[in-house]
């Protein structure tokens, strides 16, 4: 007991895209929780603070991370966070983004960092055959079967549908203002439409702990599982 003890005090934690809506939530929550110890975040930009807790990463080639092997070895759990909306840039840098990048995490991650738990936050629709013909959905198939393949003895893949973000944001185009305005309606479809940007980072930060159970998430199941 006194050795479980200490591992579940003596956490480290590894998230990409802590600046992004979700990311930003969930490491939140790690540097808040008693049962984590060290957060690792990696990102472009600097997170504008500091705490005992946080370790901060400015990175440039998100495809390569062969100077950064120290701060992959010996971590608990893993949030992959980092994404980009569609449309905000053109198909081959959405593909280097959704499929390039989290390839070069997970293989990086597996190869110092086999058992542990990691959470990847994806998108409804995704496509496991990866032959849609919506860019969207067969490049978050790829990565999905990435991460699947390199069977980590707990992952949970998050697949939302539209995300509420609770705290007030400058929207990324013009689609997502018209849904921000929406969401009231939108919820009258049921749990399959949307999400709370709370819920979800709530959601991802519980599976983290979860251990020896790799699963699929749709919206509706990310809403329920985690109530």
């Amino acid at each position: 007991m006194r050795l479980l003890f200490h591992y579940l005090q003596d956490m480290k934690v590894l998230i990409t895209g802590a600046t992004g809506m979700i990311g930003s939530l969930v490491l939140k929550s790690c540097l808040d929780s008693e049962q984590i110890n060290e957060v690792i975040i990696i990102g472009r930009r600097n997170i504008g603070f500091t705490h005992p807790k946080l370790v901060e990463v400015l990175h440039k080639d998100f495809k390569d991370y062969s100077n950064l092997e120290e701060h992959f070895k010996d971590v608990d759990i893993a949030h992959f966070c980092l994404g980009v909306y569609t449309g905000q840039v053109n198909n081959d840098l959405f593909k280097e983004i959704t499929v390039d990048i989290p390839k070069a995490f997970i293989d990086m991650l597996k190869n110092h960092s086999p058992l542990c738990s990691f959470c990847f936050l994806s998108g409804a629709g995704a496509d496991p055959k990866e032959k849609s013909r919506v860019s969207f959905a067969r490049f978050k198939g790829m990565a999905e079967n990435h991460l699947l393949a390199a069977d980590f003895p707990s992952t949970t893949i998050f697949r939302p549908g539209y995300i509420y973000p609770v705290e007030k944001r400058k929207e990324p185009n013009l689609s997502y203002r018209i849904f921000r305005k929406m969401y009231p309606l939108m919820k009258l479809f049921g749990q399959n439409a949307s999400i709370e940007s709370t819920q979800l980072a709530k959601a991802m930060f519980k599976a983290g702990f979860g251990k020896n159970q790799s699963r699929i998430l749709e919206n509706r199941e990310i809403i329920n599982t985690f109530a």
